[in-house]
């Protein structure tokens, strides 16, 4: 404003010199003519800031007279309402990147308990499509009657467990439902799948300990009542050793497995094991040689091993596996069935050791099971034969320490293949 009136100042002294020299008229048209022209350039300072106001992200116009001191403080404002537009952007960006980074899902409602957003995680947990189901009632997406009565109450002091089908696979899912801000609210929701597995795996785990150390403590309690109560002189010497024959066979029985738990918690403490290499056809002759021993020459062998081939792992866990391979092949093969034992080097690399017996067979339903704890298709064969229940699951863990694979191939009546297979960066040739 000052600009402007000291520029009409200007032209209006310019029109009175001139009047004062050429007339008065003359210099009224001066001053007109001044008039005039300040006007178109205003004008096209104005034009060029009607022009600037479409697209505001750029700097204002230069020299646009006094429209400079309006233009500056507003230009400078916007630059900064810009940088913390920017800046609130960026948080909320690291929030929403936080959010979908969460093991846990995460859902947001509105008063209406339509659905707003959703992380990842809680597509995954629940099957949501969030720009289908954008909008939509939460009670409609989540339609177990469960949440349903959760949902409506007034108050969420703790969470709800909630047993969900998703893509033909069941989910335990743990739903806490929660107010936040102003008639919104939060759904957390946690996978507690693997964690009912394992606390079910737990407690038959206990049950099957229980069940298998009472028989036999049962049978020692019972002989050694029976000694205790009887006089002396009526157990016949012959009776008296037959009992206690009897009773160490069932100590050595609990004693096998106890072993056999100590050496499963052994394994579980050690994802991988490292060691060195192993040969493993001294281990395999080893295994053999037992095998025969305790087959008592009632089964034929036949030995397909390979001498030099190795595998770097643990020693003492390599010969337990292979034991238990061939231990469970005599107890599940009849007299006069045939075990084959192969040790040799697949064409893409690996090493395998297999056990192949011409034995009972196993039924397909039971082979998912083979390596559960304590799992028996005969437990009376097994008990029978002096069996643990745990060689398997033995069995199966060395091979995962050893980032092998245990695979099984049965055919009810017409024996049965264990195989454990090695990866190539295990496997090694010993020089000569």
């Amino acid at each position: 404003m000052t600009k402007t009136l000291i520029t009409i100042g200007i032209w209006a002294a310019l029109g009175w010199l001139t009047g004062s020299w050429l007339g008065a008229s003359t210099g009224w048209a001066v001053f007109a003519f001044g008039l005039l022209l300040m006007i178109l350039v205003s004008g096209l300072q104005l034009s060029r800031i009607s022009k600037w106001v479409r697209n505001i992200e750029e700097p204002p116009p230069p020299s646009v007279g006094p429209w400079d001191e309006v233009l500056a403080p507003i230009y400078r404002k916007l630059r900064q309402d810009r940088k913390e537009i920017d800046e609130l952007t960026r948080q909320v960006d690291v929030i929403m990147l936080a959010a979908e980074a969460l093991p846990d899902g995460a859902i947001t409602l509105n008063e209406s308990m339509l659905l707003t957003w959703c992380n990842q995680t809680a597509c995954d947990h629940i099957g949501l499509q969030l720009e289908k189901d954008r909008n939509h009632s939460i009670f409609n997406i989540l339609r177990a009657p469960e949440f349903n009565r959760y949902a409506r109450q007034s108050t969420w002091p703790g969470p709800v467990l909630l047993h969900l089908q998703n893509e033909g696979q069941e989910k335990s899912l743990l739903v806490q439902l929660a107010p936040y801000g102003v008639g919104r609210f939060l759904i957390v929701t946690r996978d507690v799948t693997q964690v009912e597995k394992l606390e079910t795996t737990r407690k038959d785990f206990v049950a099957n300990v229980s069940h298998e150390l009472r028989t036999p403590l049962t049978v020692l309690s019972g002989f050694l009542e029976t000694m205790r109560d009887m006089p002396a002189e009526s157990l016949s010497a012959e009776q008296k050793e037959r009992y206690q024959n009897m009773m160490l066979e069932q100590a050595e029985r609990m004693q096998a497995i106890v072993a056999d738990l100590l050496t499963l918690s052994t394994l579980e403490s050690a994802p991988t094991a490292s060691g060195e290499p192993v040969r493993m056809s001294t281990v395999i002759h080893e295994a053999l040689r037992q095998a025969q021993i305790l087959s008592r020459g009632q089964h034929v062998f036949i030995e397909n091993i390979a001498e030099d081939l190795c595998v770097t792992g643990m020693e003492t866990e390599l010969a337990s596996a292979v034991s238990n391979l061939l231990t469970n092949a005599i107890r599940y093969t009849p007299k006069d069935g045939t075990i084959t034992v192969s040790w040799y080097r697949t064409e893409s690399g690996h090493a395998c050791y297999s056990v192949q017996d011409t034995g009972i067979g196993i039924a397909s339903q039971d082979i998912p099971r083979l390596t559960e704890r304590f799992y028996r298709v005969d437990r009376g064969r097994s008990r029978a034969t002096g069996g643990t229940g745990l060689g398997l699951a033995i069995t199966k863990h060395v091979a995962m320490r050893h980032n092998a694979e245990l695979t099984i191939h049965s055919r009810l009546g017409a024996g049965s293949i264990f195989s454990v297979a090695f990866p190539p960066n295990r496997v090694s040739i010993e020089e000569s």
